[in-house]
């Protein structure tokens, strides 16, 4: 009987040829090894199928899974968990880079802090050619030790890209799974940080690649993201736009409503929650957080050749 890895990281994709390899070649590299990849494949039309099968016969910790149908990719992203065997669980994306060290900086967080629910780093933004263009800051406060601080913080302050954490699987799976109304991936964030404080590594190991054909280029809309997210969401008459944004707001709710604190603590985050409605009343976007700010130190240094595995041989 094998012994299941510590850390499952899950890469649901669709048509992600392009970078595919790169990503793979990065998370197979990582200096930590215990892990299991779960490649979840969308019913991709392109090479994907080809390459996630010849990683898969290169490296025994590659599980890849071809979906019958295109399920959405929030489903496609709690198939992942679903499956996944680890106590620690990340979700990858197809088209990122990682340092070599992410992955065990990371867990070496957790297992140092049990208070935390997931460890990640400094973000930093890539183009095409795996070339620096910016750093992002992440001014939350994630890290407080109180329950209703965090919340507050993951509704007024801008930023993000905790969600490509080192999470405790167990926490995760208490909290409500990816849904695809507007924004669910940050409600989803709101929730774990109710549950425990985050943790961030304090360097640049995770690079996000901005490219035309990431998601939030192709699907500018309201609507768009959430068919995306989901394809039954494109009913305009099942799925009107007042249920996307109702839905929004109605997980915050849940989320505080089955969050792990006291009375006192929940009764903070809804008096947050309101201040934050009241905040964007009249605003079709409901919350929509502005633009993600560069931090005053960029990592203009960083060759992402050198931390990054698998880069040192390809053409920029």
């Amino acid at each position: 009987m094998s012994t299941a890895p510590r850390l499952s990281i899950g890469l649901p994709v669709y048509n992600g040829e392009d970078y595919l390899a790169e990503s793979l070649d990065a998370l197979l590299g990582q200096s930590y090894e215990n892990f299991e990849l779960i490649i979840s494949d969308n019913a991709s039309s392109d090479r994907t199928e080809e390459i996630s099968r010849e990683y898969a016969k290169m490296d025994s910790r590659v599980r890849y899974v071809r979906q019958p149908v295109n399920i959405g990719c929030a489903p496609n992203h709690n198939y992942c968990v679903d499956v996944a065997r680890g106590e620690l669980f990340k979700w990858a994306s197809d088209d990122d880079l990682y340092a070599c060290d992410l992955l065990e900086r990371c867990v070496e967080a957790l297992d140092e802090h049990p208070e935390f629910v997931l460890s990640h780093s400094w973000t930093a933004m890539i183009d095409e050619k795996a070339v620096v263009t910016q750093a992002l800051e992440y001014p939350l406060n994630t890290a407080s030790p109180h329950a209703a601080e965090r919340f507050r913080s993951t509704l007024f302050a801008p930023g993000g890209d905790d969600d490509g954490a080192v999470i405790r699987t167990e926490v995760l799976r208490r909290v409500a799974p990816l849904d695809s109304y507007h924004h669910a991936d940050r409600t989803i964030i709101s929730e774990l940080a109710l549950h425990g404080p985050f943790h961030q590594v304090p360097d640049w190991l995770y690079f996000r690649r901005d490219h035309p054909g990431r998601s939030e280029h192709e699907h500018p809309t309201v609507r768009r993201r959430a068919a995306n997210l989901d394809p039954k969401r494109a009913d305009k008459l099942r799925h009107p736009m007042v249920r996307l944004l109702g839905e929004y707001v109605l997980g915050y709710v849940n989320a505080i409503r089955n969050a792990p604190i006291s009375g006192a603590e929940k009764r903070e985050c809804f008096r947050y929650l309101r201040q934050w409605m009241l905040n964007r009343a009249g605003n079709p976007a409901m919350g929509r957080m502005p633009d993600q700010a560069e931090a005053e130190l960029g990592p203009r240094e960083v060759s992402v050749a050198s931390v990054v595995a698998g880069q040192e041989g390809r053409v920029s």
